[in-house]
């Protein structure tokens, strides 16, 4: 069986705390639905905080890998996100979120936000919060399931359309296979800490996105290794985006950033924003 060959790499662009590695303009059109990711490792007690922003069209699946962030949303739900928690906004047809580290923790927050692109079935539907812990996240061996199913452990998160997105952590020199479904034609990763063999080329700190095909991808770790994976079935939309929103369509667009506005106006009532 022919080996998975890597199609791209990239380290990002980097803006202070925040490393962008894929956009939607970009790397977002060739691995949707996955669209869009940021690794975030910044100084807690620098306190920055994302201020209130609102989303349509698509869920961001925010990975905590250190550190305790406060979050809120415009569906009434607030509190911590801890260490290996993570976070489902469904934006739909509008939702407005902030986040801040816990004035109290010292150390980092660090982690990654992801987006998905929202099929068009869902992409204008009521919004959807949900906060995982740590302990309700599947693990089988190295890797947490954070979207989808491996072997025999199914994330709690919903399956909004053919996909895996797992959490993984390897020692030096271990190996590891991902095995992905044959009908599958998107995979890629992103390595947090560390570096690996894969696919005859040494990565480290970088996303790279392999070509289509049902083969088995093997890697080894050199050092301590931390990264995300994602694989999919292709996401058959064009992205059409406006400033936070991605849809399928324009007219998708402009509904859901009246949403937004609609949202906005009962925040702005409330004294948030």
């Amino acid at each position: 069986m022919n080996e998975r060959r890597i199609i791209h790499r990239t380290h990002g662009h980097s803006h202070g705390p925040i490393t962008r590695l894929v956009s939607p303009g970009d790397l977002g059109e060739l691995i949707k639905p996955f669209i869009f990711l940021d690794s975030i490792n910044v100084d807690a007690s620098q306190a920055m905080a994302f201020g209130w922003h609102p989303h349509s069209g698509i869920v961001t699946v925010t990975t905590i890998f250190e550190g305790n962030a406060g979050y809120e949303d415009s569906t009434g739900k607030e509190g911590v996100l801890g260490a290996g928690a993570v976070e489902w906004m469904q934006a739909g047809g509008g939702v407005w979120h902030t986040a801040s580290p816990v004035a109290d923790i010292s150390g980092r927050i660090h982690g990654y936000q992801l987006w998905l692109a929202l099929p068009e079935a869902l992409e204008n539907t009521l919004p959807e919060s949900i906060y995982v812990d740590p302990g309700k996240i599947p693990a089988v061996g190295p890797v947490r399931v954070i979207i989808g199913e491996y072997l025999d452990a199914i994330s709690p998160l919903p399956q909004i359309s053919p996909m895996i997105y797992l959490h993984v952590r390897l020692a030096d020199g271990e190996l590891w296979t991902f095995d992905p479904p044959a009908n599958h034609d998107v995979l890629w990763l992103a390595i947090d800490q560390g570096s690996m063999s894969v696919s005859g080329e040494t990565l480290s700190n970088e996303v790279a996105v392999f070509d289509s095909g049902s083969a088995p991808l093997t890697l080894q770790a050199h050092g301590e290794v931390n990264f995300v994976l994602g694989s999919a079935v292709k996401h058959p939309h064009p992205l059409v985006t406006g400033y936070y929103s991605v849809h399928t369509t324009k007219e998708a667009l402009r509904i859901g950033e009246e949403g937004i506005q609609m949202v906005g106006k009962k925040l702005k009532s409330q004294g948030k924003i």
